[in-house]
């Protein structure tokens, strides 16, 4: 199967996002170690999630009014520009991207050569979007491990959770976030028993819409 095949829709695509970067401020007070993050307002009407894994690979995601783009780098990979003799982004990742969605990567925030697979989606597509790369025989582009961590059930993001964090988030409550349940004070507490419940609704305030989290400190 494509990898692209299991991407939802770039609508339940943010959503998701926004839900990991939501439950990693709160499963993690140490902003650094987190693995998903999300900025409603990057620039320009445009959101930004990233994954990151803190050993060299990342996934960005931009979401754009003129569509949607990926940009992903597995360190690891042949493809990588630093397997090459001059450091060259590999024939075909860029290619056929759109110059409206490719022209959104050039932000020195994002590392535009930094890249082993891209994926895109105009408003005007029907599906999803892959370059044609040639690969070394054996070789991965790293799609299939970033694109993994997106997790589209509670269940798979409570068994990361329980990887990653070294924290088991009870399934119900990740579960409703999920269904989109303004966070409480009491779920903060429930997901994370050491954290400092003012200092989440803090930063969830100052990240999320208002209705993202509901500020009962009762």
């Amino acid at each position: 199967m494509n990898v692209v095949d299991n991407l939802p829709e770039p609508i339940k695509l943010e959503n998701l996002m926004k839900i990991h970067a939501l439950l990693n401020i709160i499963l993690c007070r140490d902003e650094w170690i987190r693995y998903h993050s999300f900025l409603p307002e990057w620039k320009d009407k445009i959101s930004m999630a990233k994954i990151d894994n803190g050993a060299g690979d990342h996934l960005f995601i931009l979401f754009a009014p003129q569509g949607t783009i990926l940009k992903g780098f597995d360190h690891e990979s042949e493809l990588s520009p630093y397997a090459r003799d001059e450091h060259e982004i590999w024939p075909g990742i860029y290619d056929e991207v759109p110059k409206e969605l490719l022209l959104l990567l050039e932000d020195e925030a994002i590392v535009n050569e930094d890249v082993t697979f891209c994926i895109w989606r105009r408003n005007c597509d029907s599906e999803w979007q892959k370059g044609k790369v040639e690969f070394p025989k054996g070789e991965e582009d790293g799609s299939n491990f970033l694109l993994g961590t997106i997790f589209q059930t509670p269940e798979d993001f409570v068994e990361f959770a329980k990887d990653y964090f070294d924290l088991t988030p009870p399934l119900y409550i990740v579960a409703n976030i999920y269904k989109g349940t303004p966070i409480t004070a009491e779920m903060i507490q429930m997901l994370n028993p050491d954290c400092d419940v003012e200092e989440v609704f803090q930063e969830l305030g100052s990240t999320f819409s208002n209705n993202t989290a509901e500020n009962n400190k009762r």
